[in-house]
């Protein structure tokens, strides 16, 4: 008798299809979703779902396909304020001359908690749930992402010069350990070491970042290989390739998470496969900057994990996980030279499972398995502009818009629901955006 009474959880999502990402390859028809204390407690038919739970809510869409939330695995949110400031620019050049001096004069605490509410958002609004964040004043990233109960790695900045975050090395690592201890034991909030660049990083810095890395269990997230000029410049400088110089201080391990990688040999691919190193690649924001062409695909055949990220608004320019993903399938297909390249399936899980996994959250989130987080996005797939439905993975990543993203919950916290926000006054984060505009054309200008 026991056996058939209801059992109590806190939410029931139905869905016309389910794709889990684990196991790689399936897309459940008709499945629910049920959830407790915001964790994932059964995948099931919806059939099955009705007679054995008895939800305090249920969200029907026989329309939609349930996925995970999209991890964006590399982002500068707070520069969503600097978006289009300075475009059609090579990377150097949009860098030290335009971008710095912007942030020079205006950075601070509440550009940054601005610039991070303005971009969470917009990423809930596309689908997007956690994010491996790259910027300065994590603490105030922290207490943003937290204050919002979105998802994020925070990375902790180390620079070769002094800026509004931090005067000297001394320092960036004091406030570095203040703001790891301040959010250690958070169940949505994590930290990284963040050293910028290996053209903006010496190699004693490195050192104390390796050190401190290896102490803490901590990811080390950093731009590398990002450009062939970077890579000629470190030959010229220290007389090796920018990995080969990380390899010799210590740096090439499973705690790296390697940004952009467009200029990679065939030893390093394997390098990093060897050492568990995990990539995210920035098709959008690459493409933009003509940085260079990530070997995607050689290097998920290498058994290299791949993420994908979105870079930061100033570079991209917009958080859309669905366009980025996209473009990542697309451009692996053509510079492996081959159409099958990163195909729907495998894009999906970059985006998802890959970016939870290169940032270490894959025990929690990146799939829709019972006992992990309940971090979902529901995609209604009836408008005209993805029918007929033949593949629903497909569809997802070729003609998919984050317009279709309906709902999201983040730890079974609804984020979004019908396409309307939860908790955040829209127009309030459009009023401060646009007061952000005037000041910093004020600064362009004079």
């Amino acid at each position: 008798m026991n056996d058939r009474t209801p059992v109590a959880c806190d939410l029931l999502i139905e869905a016309g299809f389910v794709v889990p990402v684990v196991p790689h390859g399936a897309v459940l028809e008709d499945h629910a979703v049920a959830v407790s204390d915001g964790r994932i407690v059964a995948v099931l038919p919806v059939a099955d779902a009705r007679a054995r739970f008895a939800p305090r809510e249920t969200v029907s869409r026989p329309d939609a396909v349930l996925i995970p939330g999209m991890v964006n695995a590399h982002t500068h949110n707070p520069m969503t304020l600097l978006r289009g400031v300075a475009d059609d620019l090579p990377l150097k050049v949009w860098l030290q001359q335009h971008i710095w001096p912007i942030e020079g004069a205006v950075i601070g605490p509440d550009f940054v908690a601005d610039g991070i509410t303005l971009a969470i958002a917009e990423m809930l609004r596309g689908g997007t749930t956690c994010v491996n964040e790259n910027y300065f004043f994590p603490d105030v990233q922290a207490a943003t992402y937290k204050r919002y109960g979105f998802r994020a790695r925070v990375g902790l900045p180390v620079i070769d010069f002094p800026t509004a975050w931090a005067a000297s090395d001394d320092e960036y690592f004091e406030k570095a350990g203040e703001v790891h201890d301040q959010w250690r034991d958070d169940a949505l909030i994590a930290t990284a070491f963040a050293p910028h660049a290996p053209y903006t990083v010496n190699d004693a810095n490195f050192e104390r970042v390796r050190m401190l890395s290896d102490q803490l269990d901590v990811p080390v997230h950093l731009h590398l290989h990002e450009t062939a000029q970077e890579v000629e410049q470190s030959i010229e400088k220290h007389g090796q390739r920018p990995i080969a110089r990380l390899d010799r201080l210590g740096l090439v391990n499973d705690r790296l998470i390697a940004i952009h990688m467009t200029q990679l040999t065939e030893a390093e691919i394997h390098l990093c496969a060897e050492r568990g190193v995990s990539v995210v690649h920035c098709p959008e924001s690459n493409l933009k900057l003509a940085s260079g062409f990530c070997p995607a695909c050689a290097l998920e055949r290498a058994g290299v994990t791949l993420a994908v990220g979105t870079d930061g608004c100033a570079s991209n320019n917009d958080l859309d996980m669905f366009s980025e993903t996209r473009t990542a399938a697309l451009l692996a297909k053509a510079v492996a030279q081959d159409a099958a390249a990163l195909d729907a399936f495998s894009a999906l899980r970059a985006a998802t499972l890959g970016g939870a996994k290169a940032i270490g959250f894959d025990d929690r989130i990146g799939s829709i398995e019972p006992g992990k987080q309940a971090d979902l996005v529901c995609v209604d797939l009836s408008a005209l502009e993805t029918q007929p439905l033949h593949h629903v993975v497909s569809q997802l990543i070729y003609a998919t818009g984050r317009q279709q993203v309906s709902d999201v919950w983040i730890a079974g916290r609804p984020k979004l629901r019908q396409r309307v926000l939860v908790d955040i006054d829209i127009d309030g984060v459009i009023a401060n955006a646009r007061q952000w505009r005037e000041r910093i054309a004020g600064i362009r200008l004079s």
